[in-house]
């Protein structure tokens, strides 16, 4: 499948924070017959203290056969809070389709392609990308987190009564239809907000599908706070399970009604005339 052979509209979205090393690396998965499958690659820079935003615009002038955008958060919403930023330019700009795939060079774009060759986004509401199911490779995770993860996600199964593989990977893809009754918005802002995700996907009985993943770690520098993210995650799991609609209907935002702004920082609609042509 690629996008000058039908009038679908997919963009890539790519979070990141303090990224400068990893950004670079990520946008060079796109190599030139990449860029065609998508209408738009747009980086959201949630805020980075380092020099994340000038090596991500310097990367993606580098991109010549698809759009490109830098967007930079007009606050730190979190890493949630920038997946709201991407699902609402999708909801705006009327695409059909809306890819997630983390700064950090931890997945890899090309593990989603052969499911858009076999036209699978078609059938689904959600692919979500999955580093502990059959198939996935992990390089250089460590041991202790792969357990922790296994247990969560059996946890998540156990109570959710779906099998989930990963409660939150890096790449996914997600039928932007799917998302117009903006029901994220109430998700948490923070590392959580995919947890909170999948279990409203499983509540609404989204038709979701996970896929392996090649995943690795080698100079990421992870954000999250293991033990106090785990009582965390079980705190709100027990609260699901006590009351999955009441929890569901609850903003987890922190910022209820607040909107999720963002500023272009730098943008190529004019070197990309057949892309005019697929899109």
């Amino acid at each position: 499948m690629k996008m000058g052979s039908g009038a679908e509209q997919i963009a890539v979205f790519i979070p990141m924070y303090n990224c400068e090393p990893q950004i670079p690396r990520v946008l060079a998965q796109f190599d030139e017959e990449t860029q065609r499958r998508f209408r738009e690659i747009v980086v959201i820079d949630n805020r980075s203290l380092d020099g994340s935003a000038a090596a991500a615009e310097e990367a993606l002038k580098t991109l010549t056969n698809v759009r490109t955008r830098l967007l930079r958060n007009d606050a730190n919403y979190g890493l949630g809070g920038s997946h709201k930023v991407a699902f609402n330019e999708c909801l705006e700009r009327g695409y059909d389709y809306c890819i997630i795939l983390h700064g950090d060079d931890q997945g890899d774009i090309r593990d989603l392609l052969p499911l858009l060759d076999r036209g699978l986004h078609r059938e689904h509401d959600c692919l979500l990308g999955a580093r502990f199911m059959p198939g996935s490779r992990l390089v250089g995770y460590s041991t202790f987190r792969t357990f922790g993860n296994r247990v969560f996600n059996a946890l998540f199964s156990l109570v959710s009564g779906r099998r989930l593989y990963d409660l939150g990977s890096g790449l996914n893809l997600f039928a932007v239809r799917a998302l117009s009754d903006r029901q994220w918005m109430r998700c948490a802002d923070d590392l959580t907000f995919n947890y909170y995700m999948i279990l409203g996907m499983v509540e609404n009985r989204w038709n979701f599908r996970f896929f392996p993943l090649s995943w690795r770690e080698d100079d990421q520098v992870s954000n999250v706070r293991l033990f106090r993210q785990a009582y965390k995650t079980l705190r709100f799991l027990a609260a699901f399970a006590v009351d999955r609609k009441g929890f569901l209907a609850a903003d987890h935002s922190g910022r209820p009604g607040a909107a999720y702004t963002s500023t272009v920082v730098y943008e190529d609609d004019l070197r990309v005339a057949i892309g005019e042509n697929a899109g």
